[in-house]
């Protein structure tokens, strides 16, 4: 199953999201709007709000799903999604995202992080609406858990003696989480029974480390137009990723020195030289497996649903996020 076949398997579905997301952006202070309105409609896959929609339905008959819950979930984790990219971006000093600037290089600091505040808020209230007080209690949790992610990352850069373990505590906090909570509180929303609600929980989790592994990996093998980013950036950050953090352990001491000299200073003028020490380690083999172990992992937990296209379309999503090449 292609990635169009994916969304067209919920497209009615999304088309509701995309017009909740456009009335929910709506605000009595223009720069909140115009701010809101440009980071989400900015390209990016909504792979967080397609897997709550293919949870509903592979769980949701067909006519329990009158109440548009699933639609209004869905746009919440959207907001959830953005508002931490918008708060990323500043944290990050990034200028450029999905190929076009960031807000903060566009409006300044101060503004968006206001407005990630504002898309906050409104998933909450988005939530309050919905009724589900297991729901929010889930979100409410994963709001939480990234916002610590967010700080232990920032605890470690620049510290090239972070560990395997800490990183893999640092991307499930900060990735994974969400969409862990997207799958998760879709399948509480379906009223599903308690074995199918944790391994939908244990779906979101592993294809969210699948994702953020691969992401880590392009930093170091892809190419700017193609991935919508700067290449290098977590270098340049001082981000002990998987790549670096293998490199450093396998391979040889000057490899190993370089590195860590650039992480320190937050330095990818070196970016061709390291690119190159991380291939010859066998860290890109490493982290590509990671993935792909997670992937696995995330199969198996699809195996407690009743056979259907979104079943299928969940089995190729999860292909998607360790397969993609940007």
């Amino acid at each position: 199953m292609h990635i169009e076949e994916i969304y067209q398997s919920v497209e009615k579905d999304f088309e509701s999201v995309n017009q909740l997301i456009s009335a929910q952006l709506s605000s009595d202070v223009p720069l909140v709007e115009k701010i809101a309105q440009y980071i989400v409609e900015s390209g990016g896959k909504r792979m967080r709000p397609l897997l709550v929609l293919l949870v509903s339905k592979a769980l949701t008959p067909q006519q329990n799903l009158e109440s548009n819950n699933h639609c209004k979930l869905a746009t919440v984790i959207e907001f959830l999604h953005t508002a931490t990219l918008l708060h990323d971006d500043v944290v990050d000093t990034s200028n450029m995202r999905r190929g076009r600037s960031t807000a903060n290089a566009k409006w300044g600091n101060a503004p968006s992080v206001l407005v990630g505040d504002f898309l906050y808020s409104r998933a909450f209230q988005i939530m309050v609406d919905m009724g589900s007080i297991q729901v929010m209690q889930v979100l409410s949790n994963a709001t939480n858990i990234i916002a610590e992610g967010e700080v232990f990352q920032l605890m470690n850069c620049k510290n090239p003696d972070v560990t395997e373990k800490a990183y893999f505590e640092v991307i499930k906090n900060k990735t994974a989480m969400l969409f862990e909570a997207a799958s998760h509180s879709a399948s509480i929303l379906a009223e599903a029974p308690d074995e199918t609600k944790q391994a939908m929980k244990e779906f979101g989790l592993q294809i969210g480390l699948a994702f953020q592994l691969i992401d880590d990996m392009l930093d170091y093998i892809g190419d700017a137009e193609t991935m919508g980013k700067n290449i290098g950036d977590d270098l340049a950050e001082g981000k002990p990723t998987l790549p670096l953090i293998f490199t450093m352990r396998e391979g040889s001491a000057e490899d190993t020195n370089l590195i860590r000299k650039a992480i320190r200073q937050g330095d990818a003028s070196q970016l061709d030289v390291i690119c190159a020490a991380v291939e010859r380690s066998g860290a890109l083999d490493y982290t590509k497996k990671a993935a792909q172990n997670a992937y696995k992992k995330a199969c198996e937990c699809l195996e407690v649903l009743p056979e259907s296209i979104y079943k299928s379309a969940l089995y190729a999503l999860a292909e998607v996020a360790v397969n993609r090449n940007k």
